[in-house]
């Protein structure tokens, strides 16, 4: 099975952590939400909140909630908030978010609080806020701004999918599929597993698999918002996290006050659309790597840079056909080599790995590229893992984006992945298997983003970024009414913290609300 699945990012801290929707979407500008008696007369029952907006009285409990905020840090405090598990339902069940914030830290006026996303989805922007403060929000901000992240539903400390034991995912994320990749006996097996994961998620988790998506993460933010006081949103998100900025735009345009959009996912993008979209950035990201490999010493490959595109193919190929095995056991073969390529392939930095990884491979050597492979998937060296972002980013997104099961769909699509990718689309053919057998249908279609009467919203992209394509950026740049794009020349996923240019143009839009009136085209 493909472990980079569309979508995905990356891991919080090393590099920044990739898919909402339009099903329930009100007038741009309304809190209003039918429910119970009221909903049923055609006249909701209103109340008003502490910030003076009014919203449906069954929705009154989740936005003017008094947020209990104890110290768990040094320099932080946490707290649990409520939510519906039903937005649609407010009166049933709810489910709990975790939440971080680090108080302004003075020297300015307080400008009220700065929302931040890491992105996946399934990252945990709790750890990411406590681990990486400064990586995560400039000192600068912090002086004037209390920082504030949750786990979205679903995610991390908040309400959680559950699915397997950390062996059981070893065996999901790990293990050598049996047969001739596309054969009979390997899409079966691959389906095996992908419906057994499903399964499992179901079964530990409940009636919250079913509401993980990214709509109603946007309505928790909501209330969020509302609920720290503030009358409009101030966001930061990256990767997957400009997915959460980009919808909560659309939904609620006037609450909007300064909002960053870094490593934009493209909400009218398929799940196909991102496939290949990624196969194209991993691919262009290759070519970088070995371009610059090959202009230094100790490069495990050789010739141009065509010449050495085929080596990396080749040695897919042949782990593909004899898997090494591991000093743990473990037995190394395409799907767990592709992570462990593509995880450096996240920022230029980490490219040494890359090159020490596949020397090693090439000497039929795996330990290096499971040690890769495992601090992508948050796999801890005994076994067991650290979060639950591989079940979060799976359930999440199954939601997000309806699975292709057409055959004669996938066969062209399969095509088409080759034709742009041809090291790694190869890889990513035959559908979304573990959506296809998912327990829970797609809730969302693909649709623009407009947010009519927003104030204006950055939205940054990188032109050879390899996990969000920079064309993601250009059209939600188009999309949204008030945008304005700022593009920043160069390699690597993001731009907030690989750019001085980008980072200065952000601190000044987040501390006075100035614009560019033009893309800058950062390029240091």
């Amino acid at each position: 099975m493909t472990v980079l699945r569309p979508g995905r990012r990356s891991r919080a801290l090393a590099l920044i952590a990739v898919a909402a929707s339009a099903a329930l979407v009100l007038s741009g500008c309304s809190t209003w939400f039918g429910s119970g008696s009221a909903a049923s007369s055609g006249q909701p029952a209103a109340a008003s909140t502490p910030t003076g907006e009014k919203v449906d009285a069954a929705l009154a409990p989740f936005y003017d909630q008094s947020l209990q905020w104890e110290t768990c840090n040094v320099s932080f405090e946490c707290a649990t908030a409520k939510v519906p598990l039903d937005w649609s339902n407010p009166s049933g069940d709810t489910v709990s978010l975790a939440l971080i914030k680090q108080p302004a830290t003075g020297g300015g006026p307080r400008l009220g609080t700065l929302f931040v996303n890491p992105g996946g989805p399934g990252v945990s922007a709790v750890d990411f806020v406590k681990d990486s403060i400064n990586f995560a929000v400039d000192p600068s901000l912090q002086k004037q701004y209390d920082v504030v992240a949750f786990d979205p539903r679903g995610v991390g400390a908040s309400s959680a999918v559950t699915c397997v034991t950390p062996a059981q995912m070893d065996a999901y994320l790990y293990d050598i599929i049996p047969g001739a990749r596309g054969s009979a006996q390997w899409l079966a097996a691959s389906q095996a597993s992908a419906t057994a994961f499903g399964a499992g998620c179901e079964q530990k988790t409940g009636a919250l698999l079913g509401h993980v998506d990214t709509e109603s993460t946007v309505r928790d933010l909501d209330a969020l918002r509302a609920s720290v006081g503030d009358t409009g949103l101030n966001y930061l998100g990256y990767s997957y996290g400009t997915f959460i900025g980009s919808e909560y735009a659309n939904l609620f345009p006037t609450k909007v006050n300064r909002l960053v959009l870094d490593g934009v996912v493209d909400p009218t993008s398929t799940g196909f659309d991102s496939t290949i979209g990624q196969a194209k950035g991993f691919e262009g990201a290759m070519r970088a790597y070995l371009a610059d490999c090959l202009s230094g010493s100790n490069c495990p490959f050789s010739g141009t840079v065509d010449n050495a595109t085929q080596q990396v193919q080749t040695l897919l190929k042949a782990v593909d056909a004899s898997p090494i095995k591991a000093s743990d056991g473990r037995e190394l073969g395409s799907s767990t080599l592709l992570t462990a390529i593509f995880y450096p392939l996240y920022s230029k930095d980490s490219w040494p790995y890359l090159s020490q990884m596949v020397a090693q491979v090439k000497q039929g050597g795996a330990d290096l590229a499971f040690q890769l492979a495992d601090a992508y998937n948050g796999r801890n060296s005994d076994g067991t893992y650290q979060n639950n972002q591989t079940e979060a980013f799976t359930a999440i997104n199954c939601l997000d984006y309806p699975a292709v099961t057409d055959a004669a769909t996938i066969a062209t699509q399969n095509a088409e992945l080759i034709a742009a990718s041809p090291t790694f689309g190869p890889w990513w053919t035959y559908g979304d298997i573990g959506c296809a057998a998912w327990p829970v249908p797609a809730t969302r279609t693909p649709a623009p983003v407009s947010a009519p009467g927003a104030k204006p919203i950055l939205v940054i992209g990188t032109t050879d970024d390899p996990a969000t394509p920079y064309e993601d950026a250009q059209s939600v740049a188009k999309q949204l009414e008030s945008a304005q794009l700022i593009t920043f020349v160069g390699e690597g996923h993001t731009a907030y913290n690989s750019s001085n240019c980008v980072k200065a143009l952000v601190n000044t839009y987040f501390l006075t609300g100035a614009v560019p009136s033009s893309d800058p085209r950062c390029t240091s």
